[in-house]
């Protein structure tokens, strides 16, 4: 698996995203556990969910998953609700959240998204958490650029190390200006939905694509993942519900373009010449 800088540390170059996983029947959930201990036993490295994935399901089926496993050899990062977002409500979360993943602590903790606690609060209830030991580090989920410069502003607000929002070949309006910012202030970027599905939609697949696809004689998810990753400067997180669909993400890894073949993807799937309103789904 090749490797990224992800949190200042080196990281598998997918992480493994788990948005609806934990919520189905014994068997489902039997094969969910197993393509997550198949990650882990072939070079991924990053484990993502959040307290309100099936309402905690996916926590608890990542603690059953990853008995066994040391540790230190993967990252785990969860999310909180933006109405847990003070510091008395983030430690009660927080607490909740290791009980079900079975850790003693995260190395990432991301506000899901923006809500009406000022942002000073949430900083002061992560750092208490992170001086306790519980978390290494923390972060944020769905800030646009806006967001990134308020939080930068404030005490403490330039310990964030990652913002996660949405990218895909079809969703790349933060490639104007907040992957800029984060690369100049040293914050990692995951990009979630790289195939734009929210649980049942996808992107719209253009003949470019179905063609290239062919020619290189890969499925076309491959190469939407392949395209996210091109950079080798963001983790993307798709989720892997069995084994096969994982095994053809990592596969995904190491795809290869050419300058004509992005310049072809840019000409269908053009590239933001302004700032817009940030994609979240």
């Amino acid at each position: 698996m090749r490797q990224i800088t992800f949190n200042r540390q080196n990281a598998s170059a997918i992480g493994l995203g788990t948005w609806r996983m934990g919520e189905g029947n014994a068997a489902k959930n039997e094969e969910e556990l197993k393509t997550i201990q198949y990650g882990l036993d072939h070079g991924i490295t990053v484990l993502d969910t959040a307290e309100m994935y099936g309402d905690g399901k996916s926590e608890t089926l990542i603690g059953k998953a990853i008995q066994g496993y040391n540790r230190d050899d993967f990252q785990l990062i969860s999310k909180f609700y933006p109405n847990h977002a003070t510091p008395e409500l983030i430690k009660s979360s927080l607490k909740n959240s290791l009980k079900r993943l079975q850790t003693d602590y995260l190395d990432l903790y991301l506000l899901h998204w923006r809500g009406a606690t000022p942002l000073a609060e949430t900083i002061a209830g992560l750092q208490a958490m992170q001086k306790a030991g519980y978390i290494k580090n923390w972060g944020v989920s769905n800030f646009d650029i806006a967001d990134l410069k308020e939080l930068d502003s404030l005490a403490g607000g330039n310990e964030c190390r990652v913002n996660e929002d949405l990218y895909n070949v079809a969703s790349r309006g933060i490639e104007y200006s907040i992957l800029p910012w984060q690369k100049e202030h040293k914050m990692s970027f995951i990009g979630y939905s790289p195939f734009g599905s929210d649980g049942g939609d996808f992107l719209t697949i253009k003949p470019v694509l179905t063609e290239m696809a062919k020619q290189k004689h890969v499925t076309v998810y491959q190469l939407l993942l392949a395209w996210v990753l091109r950079n080798h400067d963001i983790l993307s997180i798709p989720k892997s519900s069995t084994i096969e669909h994982l095994k053809d993400n990592m596969a995904a890894v190491d795809i290869k373009f050419t300058s004509d073949e992005l310049e072809l993807i840019d000409s269908e799937y053009p590239k933001p010449n302004k700032n817009t309103q940030l994609e979240i789904i």
